[in-house]
Order: structure tokens, then C-alpha cells, then sequence
């Protein structure tokens, strides 16, 4: 077991800011569906309806549609101080980063900066900010007039950074590139430094932009005529370790019972295989029984896709509620884990009992990922 338990969260996309947003488009697309014994379950949404995304850019797009926040504006969150260089993504994540730490009531402070961290996970940062840096070194006047101010937000650490010194944290701080694993990689990585003592808590998370970039290479990879539209998010998850006997503040939310990852060379048949054993090591680790797993959260996009779920039910040796979050968000690629997890943070408070579900991942290259969590009954009761 990690000893690892989430205390707040956020998240900032489509639905909003925050989680009361998130909650309000759950329930609007009847995620969770009550049952006769007055339990809350998961179920499979209807895709969504994307929007109009036309006027968040000035250059051509495969569709006039997506899955992205037209009218969010940092500043209206933050202010003009400091934000005025961000990229969309650097925004993204610094907002939910600071409603995360408001949701779980967390005071920064000079006596606990230096053991408070942060890691977010991406595919590649700001593609949109690292593409358009390199054709301005093409485009501008000899010797290259390219504003400088600009090129922090080319590096895939921009976000991650920058959220560090917006809210003064010290600790660790990191970025995980792994694309569609890079939210469980996060995960793994920020359970890990606390477990091993390097901080006391960490800002856990992943963030994806809408952009041009993003928009065409989701139409060129996706299935002819089954694409699911481009959607963007930043998800945010304070993590501290295990509930002690003098825990103050907020009741954690959840615990992060088990995470595993695994490698299956060339994909296909070889990635179903680490998959399966993925989650095999993962319900060993967490220590509980198979059957109890109520809910699988993939990372497929496609109608037809059943790449995880399939995997990960031959591992559990039952069918349990599948729910692909890209239906509700589009296709948010490293964020994809975050919403999957804050979706089941929003349903699982209700729970007459803990509940126990599994985020699975899985890469084009062969990579898998799988993470074991338990809501707590009655944890977002507080009316944070």
C-alpha cells in the first residue's frame, strides 16, 4: 500500500473551476445513477455535445468543435500580476493547483513550504508555445528578434514551475511526460516522495491545452469517422499521507490503496498481457478482494475500444462498471487519468460504504498503468 490519501482537489476544463463544477456536469449527464438499495453507482454516460472553440484561436481547425473552456480567463482567478506570459496550459494548471489547496484547506506557510511539492503530468507541455517559439527564430529579423519572456513556457516544466512560485511551494517539483500514463505516472511519482520522506505533501496532477496542435493530431490519430473531439483540463490532487489518530482539518477523500506500472513491447497482445498482470499486482499490493472493485475507469476514447477494460476484467475475473470520461470531456490525453479520478471523488461520497475502483492506462507504444483507490463514505459531505 502507498500510505498516501487525497485531502483536496480541483479540477478546471469544460465544466468549470472547482469542483462543485464538475459535480453539477456529472449530474447533468446522470454519471452517478442511484440503486435500489440507496447506494451510488457509477454508468456509462452519452458522449457530449462539443462546443464552439473557434474563437480561442486564429489559425485553421479540423472541426469547429471541442472540449475546452471558451471563456476562461486566468486573470478573473488570478489576476494580472505575473500571468500576463502564461500559455493556456500554464494557466490551466496553476488555477486548479490553488483551488486544490484552498479545497483541502492548506496553509503554506514558511514553517511547511519546503516539504510541500508538486508534479504534474503532460504529453508534451505547451506544444502550441514550443512550435510557435521555433517559427518565430525562423520568421523574425536577423539576429532572431524573438521576445525571450516567451521561452520559459517552451519547456515541458513550465507549469509545474510556475505553480511553485505562484504559491511559494519549495518541495519537490517535477514533470512526467509519459502522454496518455503521464496522470498515474504522477501519481506514482508525488505517492512516492511522500512515502519515502522527501515532502509532506504533494500537488499530484496532469494538464492539457486546447490548441491547433492538439486538434489535428487527435483528427489524424483517431479511427475514420469515430473521433472523439479534442477536450483540455487541468486536474489537482493534494496528497498527504495515510489519516492518523490527530488528523486536523478536512477528511481525506480517498486513499491510493496500490499503483503498478508495466511494459508490453510493440502493444497489441503483449500490452493486454501487461495490463492484465498490471492490475493483478496492483489488487495483490492494495490487499483487497477483487469483487469489491465496483467501477474501471479507462483511458479509451473510441465507441468500439475496449483495449483496457477487456485487460483489466480478465485480471478481475468480473465485468464491473466501465466509465470512459473522454465521452463527458473529449479526448484530454495526459489528463484523462485526472478526471477519471475526480469523477469518482464527485460520485463516491455518496456511497453508503467505501468504494473501490480501478483507473487503468495504456500507451500506443505498450506501456499500461492501473491504480487502486478507496472513497471514503461521507468525505465530500463537508460542502467544500
Amino acid at each position: 500500500m502507498t500510505g498516501v490519501v487525497v485531502t483536496g482537489w480541483s479540477t478546471v476544463g469544460l465544466a468549470g473551476v472547482g469542483r462543485a463544477a464538475l459535480a453539477d456536469r456529472l449530474a447533468g449527464a446522470q454519471v452517478a445513477v442511484p440503486t435500489i438499495d440507496g447506494c451510488t453507482v457509477l454508468a456509462e454516460p452519452a458522449p457530449a455535445t462539443p462546443v464552439e472553440v473557434t474563437a480561442l484561436v486564429d489559425e485553421p481547425l479540423p472541426t469547429p468543435t471541442g472540449h475546452a473552456r471558451v471563456d476562461f480567463d486566468v486573470r478573473a482567478h488570478l489576476g494580472r500580476k505575473g500571468t500576463s506570459f502564461y500559455d493556456r496550459a500554464t494557466a490551466l494548471a496553476v488555477v486548479a493547483c490553488g483551488d486544490a489547496l484552498r479545497d483541502a484547506q492548506a496553509d503554506v506557510n514558511d514553517t511547511n513550504r519546503a516539504r510541500l511539492g508538486v508534479v504534474l503530468g503532460t504529453s508534451l507541455g505547451s506544444f502550441r508555445s514550443t512550435s510557435g517559439y521555433t517559427r518565430e527564430t525562423l520568421v523574425q529579423e536577423k539576429p532572431y528578434q524573438v521576445n525571450p519572456v516567451l521561452f520559459p513556457n517552451t519547456v515541458m516544466n513550465c507549469a509545474a514551475g510556475q505553480a511553485a512560485i505562484r504559491y511559494g511551494l519549495r518541495g519537490v517539483n517535477a514533470t512526467v511526460a509519459t502522454g496518455p500514463l503521464a496522470f498515474l505516472d504522477a501519481l506514482r511519482y508525488g505517492s512516492n516522495a511522500i512515502t519515502c520522506g522527501y515532502v509532506d505533501a504533494m500537488l499530484v496532477g496532469a494538464v492539457e491545452e486546447f490548441s491547433p496542435h492538439r486538434a489535428w493530431v487527435t483528427s489524424l490519430t483517431g479511427r475514420p469517422g469515430q473521433q472523439v473531439p479534442t477536450g483540455e483540463a487541468a486536474t489537482v490532487f493534494l496528497l498527504a499521507r495515510t489519516v492518523r489518530p490527530d488528523w486536523t482539518g478536512p477528511h481525506p477523500e480517498a486513499e491510493i490503496l496500490a499503483l503498478t506500472t508495466a511494459y508490453g513491447p510493440g502493444g497489441g497482445a503483449a500490452a493486454d498481457r501487461a495490463l492484465t498482470g498490471c492490475v493483478r499486482r496492483a489488487v495483490r499490493r492494495a490487499g483487497v478482494d477483487p469483487v469489491e472493485v465496483t467501477a474501471v475507469l479507462t483511458g479509451e476514447t473510441e465507441p468500439d475500444d475496449t483495449d483496457e477494460y477487456v485487460p483489466a476484467c480478465a485480471a478481475l475475473g468480473h465485468e464491473p462498471t466501465r466509465l470512459r470520461v473522454s465521452r463527458l470531456f473529449g479526448r484530454c490525453d495526459a489528463a484523462t487519468g485526472g478526471l477519471a479520478l475526480a469523477t469518482f471523488l464527485a460520485v463516491a461520497p455518496a456511497e453508503a460504504a467505501p468504494a473501490l475502483t480501478l483507473l487503468t492506462a495504456r500507451s500506443p507504444d505498450g506501456g499500461t498503468a492501473a491504480a487502486i483507490v478507496r472513497g471514503w463514505s461521507g468525505a465530500g459531505a463537508s460542502g467544500r
